[in-house]
């Protein structure tokens, strides 16, 4: 008898959050392309949970072969929910990350943390929506490091604050869809320092999905602060599903 066919190795799709861009992950890229990984990394509209779901969804429908999906932040919530729409995603990874649970918002999840000061940093401005106007989020640069970036350099964290994209409030207030979690295993790494999405929330989420967890000594973008403890979490869940 013939050896079965061994399982290609997933493509790594980085998911960024909320006041973010796809270069949040490039430390991460390097690493993990230096290791022959194949990654892509989307750019996430930031306009709702149903909205960037349906398009990171279709993201992965047009990559051949099976899925890594790895997320930070807000992105969480959007790769929980986006997987469900997917069959070749064969994983999630949480960085920093929430993974909501059916029904629930993440403005309730972030009010009710301990460890967020997010809330009071951010700052709210309006844009056209076509029929009439939205309303969505920046963080206050001034606040970014302190909210966002503690474990960041003076210098990274006013980047951060000066190329941040905006969140609409529908990203924050509209109820998640069925978890993806709940089907696909899961790694997540938690921030023992995260300002933002909250330690407390993320290590409670990671726990509720029955991930594999990791905790490592930094702020809310810790997958720039410690690219190699991120990508060297990746690879790990590579290798479980490959």
């Amino acid at each position: 008898m013939s050896e079965p066919a061994p399982t290609p190795s997933p493509t790594v799709v980085l998911v960024h959050g909320a006041f973010a861009e796809s270069s949040s992950w490039n430390g991460v890229i390097e690493l993990l392309q230096a290791d022959g990984v194949q990654v892509f990394a989307v750019a996430v509209p930031l306009r709702g949970i149903s909205f960037d779901s349906a398009y990171v969804a279709s993201v992965f429908a047009q990559i051949p072969g099976p899925v890594l999906a790895v997320a930070h932040s807000y992105g969480g919530a959007v790769i929980s929910n986006a997987a469900t729409q997917s069959p070749n995603v064969v994983g999630l990874v949480f960085v920093a990350a929430f993974a909501p649970d059916e029904g629930e918002k993440l403005s309730d999840i972030t009010a009710a943390s301990k460890d967020s000061v997010l809330g009071s940093a951010l700052v709210p401005r309006q844009y056209p929506t076509g029929s009439g106007t939205g309303t969505e989020f920046f963080i206050d640069p001034a606040k970014a490091r302190d909210a966002f970036a503690g474990d960041l350099t003076d210098v990274q964290a006013a980047l951060i604050g000066t190329v941040q994209r905006p969140v609409t409030d529908i990203a924050f207030g509209e109820p998640s869809g069925v978890p993806a979690w709940k089907t696909l295993p899961s790694w997540a790494v938690v921030a023992t320092a995260d300002r933002a999405a909250g330690t407390d929330v993320t290590r409670a989420h990671a726990q509720r999905a029955g991930a594999a967890i990791t905790e490592l000594d930094g702020s809310h973008v810790i997958m720039m602060s410690q690219p190699q403890a991120v990508a060297d979490v990746i690879k790990s869940a590579i290798a479980e599903v490959s």
